[in-house]
């Protein structure tokens, strides 16, 4: 009998990930990228030749502009977010949520809510940050009810924004505002 989706949820564990982590982020964005290929801007062939030192660079970023969660079933990594900090002063205020993704086995069980839990978290917590911004592929009715259950907005469609076999697929440009008490003073 297959386990249920709330004792996986119980068993979810979300954690930063770090430097020996890369090696598992790197089979699961692969993997990503061709399971959801129509979510990412990304191929599963561009994102293969690149080296793994690229991947760790995502994860222990020196500058501490990019943080990456992961979602755990035991020890397997089976979701995760990226949260990306911009560097320059103008722009100090946003950040940008990337790479977010579940895989099919733990659906359904709060790995996406609990990610977006702690991207949202490191983000408030961050002093001077107001904004968060993502993209979502038009059509992603699932993702775009949890971005919205967060507070996040809608507030543009991107047409053309990828090219797809199946053609062209629009992205919807979301943002949330923080509270001044979570993202600091402006």
């Amino acid at each position: 009998m297959a386990e249920s989706a709330v004792s996986k949820a119980q068993r979810i564990r979300i954690a930063a990930l770090c430097a020996q982590d890369a090696p598992r982020y790197r089979a699961l964005m692969l993997h990503a990228y061709q399971a959801a290929a129509d979510a990412f801007t990304s191929t599963p062939e561009e994102r293969a030749a690149e080296p793994l030192s690229w991947w760790l660079a995502r994860i222990a970023d020196p500058k501490g502009l990019s943080h990456v969660f992961g979602a755990f079933l035991g020890d397997e990594l089976v979701g995760t977010v990226a949260l990306e900090f911009a560097a320059k002063p103008k722009t100090r205020h946003k950040a940008h949520l990337i790479g977010m993704f579940v895989a099919q086995a733990a659906r359904g069980c709060g790995a996406g809510r609990a990610l977006l839990q702690a991207a949202m978290g490191l983000a408030g917590d961050r002093p001077g940050v107001r904004v968060v911004t993502l993209t979502v592929t038009e059509g992603n009715a699932p993702a775009i009810a949890l971005y919205e259950s967060f507070g996040f907005q809608a507030f543009g469609v991107e047409p053309l924004a990828i090219a797809t076999p199946e053609g062209f697929k629009a992205k919807v440009h979301m943002w949330r505002e923080l509270p001044p008490a979570l993202g600091g003073a402006a």
